[in-house]
């Protein structure tokens, strides 16, 4: 288990964070219910349930595990560090990987 300290970020390192995930016009993740939230769409649920079970064996390696929906083609993603009461570094280093993983998964 990671026992590394993590805090929540402030909201200047929150709009700069969020701006270097966001580096390329297709990807959109944003802020929705104080928490850093993504809607992902891929061509066929084979592929959406392939990015989560890519994605779940990363967060289980990181300890953070993300909140998400799945219908067909349509993954909800939305993350934040409960153990710190709001988004954290943490949360866009696991929506990086995510962001890598869909593009892995999608080509």
């Amino acid at each position: 288990m990671d026992c590394t300290v993590t805090n929540k970020i402030s909201r200047e390192e929150l709009n700069l964070a969020l701006d270097k995930l966001n580096y390329d016009a297709q990807i959109t993740w944003r802020i929705s219910s104080d928490k850093l939230h993504k809607k992902f769409t891929f061509k066929d649920f084979k592929t959406a349930f392939e990015f989560m079970t890519q994605s779940a064996l990363v967060a289980e390696s990181m300890d953070h595990h993300p909140e998400w929906f799945n219908v067909y083609n349509k993954v909800i993603v939305d993350l934040t560090t409960h153990d710190t009461g709001g988004i954290s570094a943490k949360d866009f280093e696991l929506a990086g990987a995510m962001e890598e993983i869909a593009k892995k998964v999608s080509a």
